[in-house]
């Protein structure tokens, strides 16, 4: 080989190696097709995955349709499903013999959202109530099993699943006079199957709740899985979002509830700690609020000695209701099932629960119409703040009358650096007079928590719903002057009358306050008022934004609250003397002049942060 053929080797190589370098792929290159293979790769596991789920289900199908003869429930996995109603004069139960459980449930005398007589609380594959019982050899799941009934009455009904062994399953119902029902699970010449340790059994249950009410958003928003800690209070998850929970204590029951009905599952032995709650919510338009979901778990006697005992209330959040049916529990416990009835935080609770509800049962104990029963709620709240309401005018046109004279003695101190000694100069002045500035703002804030407690009671007073007054066919919900069918974002697909007069109220009332405030505020006060002045009729506009699918009773109730307020406040101002007043405050300067009070709390800290910037000030000049 001579030289040129070396060289022409090397140059090819150097080509070779020059081409593979050029071309060899970046780092951004390789992490992509490193990614690409991670997504070939879990793609191809989510499909083996995919194909084992199917191939198990086909074969828990093919076993099933075989019916393997040795299975404990052989005789069980094939029958003919049979429907029992129980019923009493306000709830009709039926039950299906496939799984022994609730199927229906028609809560009587309350109209549907069709116009009926009568709400279908949940129905078909909608509701879901499965107990599996874990053997040594095979699982018993009562979903799986055709049940034979037997000692069948209009309230009462055992649904019985035999073994090969001669043992059997039963699941007896009784229904009581009301809305609760009793359930008990046992198990009979079945100890042997079971191993020494199963104490337990799961429970897997669930809802699809429905949409029960017009509005669609504002159902949603009361709609919610709620639970009771055995050792603790009341709770429930997000009603806003997806939520899923396991919990840490053991519970006394746990209910799947929307705005004015709710399905509860009581156990007697209490569920175990490890429960999992699960609430998901659906689509609008869908015809459903919520999917619920709980897996529990309760105390079980495999050799049948005990039964597993639970209770179910399906019915109205009705408080006062509720806490009837609550005596008729078996299990003596304190259930609190009436927190199931929305009325608000705890201080908005406690003004719900032992003020608002007794005013509201003794008006409606007069048979009368439910918006009177509002407006006089309404009367009968202003009759009780007046007094308060009075105190905060009077102290406001104290201030008008003297906002002249205030003007006149502080005058001189209209410089930014001189703020400080006119604030001062204005406590003494308020002193002198006998006026406190501050007087009017505590009556104004003991009525918010009223306002904040009826926001709460009046959404979910099941007796507003479907009552009808004036132009409102149902106080329950909103009231559409006009609907459009497309859903517009901060506005839905209607206008609510009620709203739009709740907003023009808050306006009118609104450019009340503001008035009386301009009349009575001083030298920079009065211009930091005008800048401020544009957010309060900002307000109106937010809260037609926020009340527009709220029911039509809330806003009604806003509405003539408003209205009365600034009813009164015309008055007040119609029937107050400024020049008597004047007299009045003069003759207590005069009397304060030479015997002056002791200096308020307010007046002292302002005088001696005055000292304190003057020394400040002082300190600067020394050192220039």
């Amino acid at each position: 080989m001579n030289r040129d053929t070396l060289i022409g080797f090397a140059l090819i190589a150097l080509v070779l190696i020059g081409f593979s370098w050029w071309n060899q792929p970046s780092a951004e290159d390789i992490e992509a097709a490193r990614l690409e293979d991670s997504i070939a790769a879990v793609q191809k596991d989510i499909e083996q995955t995919r194909k084992q789920d199917a191939e198990a289900r086909q074969a828990l199908a093919d076993s099933l349709a075989k019916s393997d003869s040795t299975q404990l429930f052989f005789s069980a996995l094939t029958g003919t499903a049979q429907q029992i109603v129980l019923s009493n004069d306000k709830l009709e139960l039926t039950l299906d013999s496939k799984g022994a459980m609730p199927r229906k449930a028609v809560i009587r005398n309350y109209k549907s959202i069709d116009g009926t007589d009568n709400v279908t609380l949940f129905d078909g594959d909608d509701h879901q109530l499965n107990f599996l019982l874990a053997g040594k050899q095979e699982n018993i799941i009562t979903a799986d099993l055709y049940f034979t009934p037997r000692d069948v009455t209009d309230s009462t009904v055992t649904f019985v699943a035999n073994a090969s062994n001669g043992g059997e399953i039963a699941l007896r119902y009784r229904l009581g006079k009301d809305y609760m029902a009793g359930l008990s699970v046992e198990t009979r010449g079945l100890a042997g199957i079971f191993a020494p340790t199963t104490k337990e059994m799961a429970i897997l249950w669930s809802d699809h709740c429905r949409q029960q009410e017009k509005g669609f958003s504002f159902e949603a928003r009361y709609t919610g899985l709620f639970y009771k800690e055995t050792n603790g209070g009341t709770n429930n998850l997000s009603e806003t979002s997806d939520k899923q929970k396991q919990m840490e204590e053991r519970l006394d029951w746990v209910a799947f509830r929307n705005q004015f009905f709710s399905i509860a599952l009581i156990s007697r032995d209490d569920f175990a700690a490890n429960a999992t709650l699960s609430s998901i919510q659906q689509e609008k338009g869908s015809g459903y609020l919520k999917q619920f979901d709980a897996q529990l778990a309760t105390t079980f006697d495999p050799t049948g000695v005990k039964s597993s005992d639970f209770e179910l209330y399906i019915g109205p959040n009705d408080f006062r209701l509720i806490q009837d049916v609550e005596q008729q529990s078996q299990f003596g416990k304190d259930l609190d099932l009436e927190q199931l009835v929305n009325l608000g935080w705890w201080l908005l609770r406690w003004i719900n629960r032992w003020f608002t509800l007794y005013v509201f049962d003794w008006l409606t104990g007069f048979g009368l119409n439910m918006g009177i029963v509002l407006i006089l709620i309404t009367l009968l709240l202003k009759a009780i703040t007046f007094p308060m309401v009075k105190k905060s005018y009077m102290s406001s046109a104290k201030m008008r009358v003297l906002k002249p004279k205030f003007e006149e003695a502080t005058k001189h101190l209209d410089k930014p650096e001189d703020q400080m000694k006119k604030q001062q100069e204005m406590m003494s002045l308020y002193a002198k007079y006998g006026v406190s500035p501050l007087s009017g703002c505590l009556p104004m804030l003991i009525q918010m928590p009223i306002w904040l407690a009826m926001f709460f009671f009046v959404p979910n007073a099941i007796q507003l719903r479907g009552q009808s007054f004036l132009w409102m066919s149902d106080l329950s919900t909103y009231d559409p002057i006009v609907e459009w069918g497309t859903n517009i974002w901060g506005i839905g697909d209607h206008l609510s009358l009620t709203c739009i007069l709740f907003c023009v109220a808050q306006l009118v009332y609104t450019w009340f306050t503001t008035q009386q405030q301009k009349d009575q505020m001083v030298g920079q006060q009065a211009e930091q008022m005008k800048m401020m002045q544009w957010m309060t009729y900002v307000m109106p506009l937010m809260f037609f934004f926020i009340f527009n699918d709220y029911s039509s009773g809330l806003n009604f109730y806003y509405f003539v609250s408003l209205f009365m307020s600034a009813a009164i406040m015309w008055t007040l101002r119609k029937t107050t003397n400024d020049e008597k007043l004047l007299a009045i405050l003069e003759a207590n300067y005069q009397a304060n002049k030479n015997n002056p009070k002791k200096q308020s709390s307010l007046a002292a800290r302002l005088e001696a942060m005055q000292k304190q910037a003057e020394e400040l000030q002082r300190q600067r000049n020394n050192r220039r």
